[in-house]
């Protein structure tokens, strides 16, 4: 199983990534091949201060292969995600950031 990372593990949330409520939300990719299973499962907690868990958007219909899955970190810092398909996990860290970019610049 695997998936794309951004570059150095940082997220960089420019303003379209932002929600209202502050959580950054973004579309990301997950692989896996059919022998692990069909059903991916993505959890995720933040490290480095308390917050609520991440929530994870699901596309069905995907046994193998690409998966796309929505992911909502509820605040940024430092997070650890991982993805499960049957016996297979996949765990990475990454720093989510807000954009010094505002939107008006």
């Amino acid at each position: 199983m695997w998936t794309a990372l951004w570059p150095r593990g940082v997220v960089v949330a420019t303003p379209d990534y932002v929600n209202r409520d502050g959580s950054v939300g973004m579309k990301w990719p997950w692989w896996w091949q059919k022998r692990f299973g069909s059903d991916l499962v993505i959890t995720g907690r933040r490290l480095d201060a308390a917050a609520p868990p991440l929530t994870a958007d699901i596309i069905g219909g995907y046994e193998a292969g690409f998966q796309p899955s929505g992911i909502t970190f509820p605040t940024p810092g430092c997070w650890e995600v991982t993805g499960r398909v049957g016996a297979a996990q996949l765990t990475f860290v990454t720093l989510v950031r807000l954009s010094a970019t505002r939107p008006d610049s």
